[in-house]
């Protein structure tokens, strides 16, 4: 096949994800950044260089970069031990504590928000730390949420490397300490750069967790693109922040690219035996306890908070779910949106699942020229793009661009889907595109041969292999999609609304029954999303969760 013919083949295999994602994504951000650059039909770039001036802006900046800095380096710190505690040493319920630490990457940040000001608030337990509505409480919940994606992407490299190197340096007379630091960290240095890149990504986009944990006190790039769009309508100030933010993103994504593109370290041909636990491994399991301790400690005081009704143990918080609130918090019920935020994940999940599996296809087929390879991480690259650019500006965007002729979807069902279906794209790509990649193009060229149709030769070649992933990439998505707040807080219909947006409404109308409505079903929002990252770590998929 010529090369024109394959650089054809390939266009035409990416144009629906392509098409999709050009009207889904870039056009509502284009819309929403345009907007804040044309003044009065006039492109006003001096406008946004002053709206970065300003020392609201500054502050907001200089609070994502220190917060997002220090998240980033505790969570590796908390991390990194873990992983190794998880993934190498054999301990007594090695798997359980292994789901119970990945689970809040997927827990809704309004649970999260309200979880944390349970333990920490004034009448909290912690309350002695006098952490309730400062910076540490935010920098708490960033670590609480990007730990376990240290464990994923590190604990998976740690896994698989060869075991020699290290035992051949052990043998030599090197202590524990030296093996780790001459032979194991460099051999991970790849993994690590790339976790602590997607890390730093994630506190800086942050929004539930500053906005629930913060209040109006503290504000970040993202907290401030909402309040300049929401409250203000302040287009141009959010543009300016949106352009500042994806830029960001784009440096960071092209770090991470560059760090999986390193060599990495011989990989065992077999997995490695997990050791014994020995006396050098108690500072790694000491960090491992104080981790498991900032994930298990905010989730219990909530549990136990929606079961605390004056005083006494009782039910009454669950059953209220059944009723819009005191004093007409809501329209509807509260189970009606449970109802409604699982309708709309199963949308959002198959949405995801074909648009990724699409472009997973697309980026691992065998590249036989540099042009053809550029095209692949050109298409890999823009679908990072969801996974760092604001929420908030895609969700007004969508009402700014999608909201007229020829494309007026501001009633339609599939509009909610659609925007939590491109926020769970990147997840299921990263999922799905190590396993597509380890398989042997020649047994499609094989099958091709014999005469199978390339749908016939997916089923047989493809599918026995990336079935389990396949799986795995579901509960990613279906877990995203519940939890998912930013962009459907301004989509969202107030007769048709989503838990996370029921919630944050409680929270914020007065009265003891609207809060403790407020808890249960953050309880069972974060239940469901839990239950389905257990079935997830239960699959075993070693690409879950690399980034």
């Amino acid at each position: 096949m010529t090369t024109a013919r394959r650089l054809t083949t390939l266009a035409a295999t990416a144009v629906v994800p392509l098409a999709v994602l050009g009207v889904f994504f870039l056009l509502p951000v284009s819309g929403m950044v345009g907007r804040g650059f044309v003044q009065h039909g006039h492109l006003d770039l001096g406008g946004v260089l002053d709206v970065l001036r300003r020392p609201e802006i500054a502050r907001a900046v200089w609070f994502t970069v220190w917060t997002s800095t220090l998240g980033t380096v505790l969570a590796c710190a908390l991390g990194l031990p873990a992983a190794y505690v998880l993934h190498r040493v054999a301990i007594p319920g090695r798997t359980w504590i292994r789901a119970v630490l990945v689970v809040p990457f997927v827990l809704p940040t309004v649970v999260v928000g309200v979880a944390f000001e349970l333990l920490i608030g004034q009448s909290g337990p912690l309350a002695f730390l006098g952490l309730d509505g400062t910076p540490g409480a935010i920098v708490a919940g960033l670590v609480f949420f990007n730990a376990s994606v240290v464990i994923r992407v590190v604990g998976g490299a740690w896994e698989s490397l060869d075991p020699r190197p290290a035992e051949a340096a052990a043998a030599l007379g090197a202590s524990p300490r030296q093996v780790l630091r001459d032979v194991t960290l460099p051999a991970l240095r790849p993994a690590v750069v790339s976790a602590a890149t997607v890390v730093f990504l994630f506190c800086a986009t942050a929004f539930g967790i500053v906005l629930t944990l913060g209040g109006l006190r503290y504000s970040s790039v993202e907290t401030q693109i909402y309040l300049l769009t929401a409250n203000l309508l302040d287009l141009q100030g959010a543009a300016a922040l949106s352009i500042l933010q994806l830029l960001v993103v784009v440096l960071l994504l092209l770090a991470a690219a560059r760090a999986r593109r390193t060599p990495d370290a011989a990989v065992a041909r077999s997995r490695a035996r997990l050791r014994r636990l020995s006396r050098h491994d108690l500072p790694a399991m000491a960090a491992t306890l104080v981790l498991l301790l900032l994930v298990v400690g905010p989730i219990a005081s909530l549990v136990v908070a929606s079961l605390r009704v004056d005083g006494a143990w009782s039910l009454d918080n669950y059953r209220a779910l059944q009723t819009p609130g005191s004093h007409q918090a809501l329209l509807v019920p509260v189970t009606d949106a449970v109802v409604n935020s699982l309708r709309i994940a199963v949308d959002a999940t198959w949405m995801s699942l074909l648009l990724g599996l699409a472009v997973a296809a697309v980026v691992t087929r065998r590249s036989r020229t540099r042009s053809e390879r550029r095209l692949r991480t050109v298409v890999d690259g823009l679908f990072m793009l969801p996974l760092g650019v604001s929420a908030v500006t895609l969700g007004f965007g969508f009402l700014i661009t999608l909201g007229r002729p020829p494309l007026d979807l501001r009633d339609s069902p599939l509009l909610i889907p659609v925007a939590q279906a491109l926020v769970a794209l990147p997840l299921v790509v990263r999922v799905l595109v190590p396993v597509l990649a380890g398989v042997d193009d020649r047994l499609r060229q094989a099958a091709a041969t014999l005469g199978a149709s390339p749908v016939r030769a997916l089923a047989v070649v493809d599918l026995p292999v990336i079935w389990k992933p396949l799986l795995a990439a579901a509960g990613f998505a279906f877990a995203c999609s519940l939890g998912e707040f930013g962009a459907t807080s301004f989509l969202v219909r107030d007769d048709r609304p989503t838990l996370p947006v029921v919630i944050f409404r409680l929270i914020g109308h007065p009265g003891d029954l609207n809060f403790g409505m407020a808890l249960a079903g953050s309880v069972v929002l974060g239940g469901t999303t839990a239950l389905v990252m257990l079935l997830v770590e239960r699959l075993r998929v070693p690409s879950v969760g690399t980034l």
